[in-house]
């Protein structure tokens, strides 16, 4: 008879247990986030050329305008073929021979102008004579400026021919006629002090102008975080908010504040295939020394809390021993092994804890998870 009794006697449920207390709350807003150079520099080649092999590595110091950061040779002309070749010579040839005809002009016209003029002398003291007429005077005058305005015409005659000429010869140079002349090298200097964070183009190639060769930041002073955040959470947030930065690979948070709320929203695919607005906001770190000596660089990981809300010295209960009551927020505390059912005034909560205004103590007992069918009054027991 006492052995049917015991078994089927009610036996206390199996509960997990958590105590009110006080402590800090915080309301976070919680995102992973990278790192960047808030000023990246991006080295390109100022002309079409070959690039020399670039010696620095990611990670080396340079110095703004006078660390040699690369160093570019002017593209030589291709090597002539046969037929090219022989275009080339005649081309030269024809140049060489307009240039004589040109000077060969010119020196005729020198010898007319130098006659027109002293004709001109011979009519001028004629014509005070009375030995000539006017009109005889008048055309000695015509033809000394129409001498001067032949020997002006064939003086930039030979100016052309010249021009020509050089032309000419630029075409018939090829690599294998003048690669033995040395060609004068741009050096390329740091735009800015800081670190090289990344080297696009290190061999030794040809490269067309514009084409990216390194990447240059200052590490030390110039780092900052960046964080996508959900549109629905940028817009709580503001400039100045404090921020805390965990799980960076140091023993302690580093402490941070919001610096920008970028105005435009992207979208962005989550991992689950889900369509999301998202926000860029800028995070500065607050102490001019925290950026230093740390080991974070550019495109770290890190993981940001912007704190919206904080409370010290609040009264906390876990999340997890809430639940709807009647549409109020309620919880069972565990009172000489019987459950309690106690409906509680929320003030906040960040979904770890809940921040307790009125219902419940300090120090008393919370049931964490309670079962559905858990009933004020019922037998407890701590699992």
């Amino acid at each position: 008879m006492l052995a049917l009794v015991y078994a089927f006697r009610p036996r206390p449920v199996l509960v997990d247990l958590a105590t009110a207390q006080r402590g800090q709350f915080l309301l976070t807003i919680d995102e992973e986030a990278r790192t960047r150079v808030h000023d990246a520099y991006i080295v390109s080649a100022p002309i079409t050329g070959r690039l020399m092999r670039v010696a620095l590595e990611p990670g080396d110091a340079v110095v703004q305008g006078q660390t040699l950061v690369a160093r570019m040779l002017p593209s030589r002309p291709p090597a002539l073929d046969i037929r090219q070749r022989e275009q080339a010579e005649a081309a030269v040839k024809v140049a060489e021979a307009a240039l004589g005809m040109a000077r060969a002009n010119h020196r005729r016209a020198e010898a007319d102008h130098k006659l027109a003029v002293t004709s001109l002398e011979r009519a001028r003291k004629q014509i005070r004579a009375a030995a000539i007429s006017q009109a005889y005077f008048d055309e000695a005058e015509r033809e000394a400026q129409a001498a001067a305005a032949e020997l002006e015409n064939t003086g930039a005659q030979i100016s052309l021919r010249q021009a020509e000429l050089s032309n000419a010869r630029a075409a018939f140079t090829g690599l294998g006629d003048d690669a033995s002349r040395p060609i004068d090298g741009i050096a390329i200097h740091a735009p800015v002090s800081g670190s090289i964070l990344q080297v696009f183009q290190k061999s030794e190639t040809i490269i067309a102008a514009g084409t990216p060769i390194l990447e240059i930041g200052d590490i030390q002073d110039d780092l900052e975080i960046v964080v996508e955040l959900l549109s629905g959470d940028a817009v709580k947030v503001k400039p100045g908010d404090p921020v805390i930065i965990d799980n960076w690979g140091g023993d302690t948070p580093l402490s941070a504040v919001v610096d920008r709320v970028d105005p435009l929203g992207f979208t962005k695919v989550s991992t689950l295939g889900v369509e999301e607005q998202r926000v860029n906001t800028r995070i500065r770190f607050t102490e001019p020394d925290q950026s230093r000596n740390r080991g974070l660089g550019h495109g770290f990981r890190v993981e940001a809390r912007i704190v919206l809300a904080r409370e010290d010295n609040a009264l906390m209960i876990p999340t997890g021993a809430l639940f709807r009551q009647d549409g109020d927020w309620a919880a069972f505390t565990a009172v000489d092994g019987l459950a309690s059912l106690r409906v509680l005034d929320i003030s906040k909560q960040n979904g770890r804890e809940a921040v307790i205004a009125g219902g419940l103590s300090e120090g008393e007992t919370v049931i964490l998870y309670p079962p559905a069918d858990l009933e004020d009054g019922t037998k407890i027991e701590a699992r």
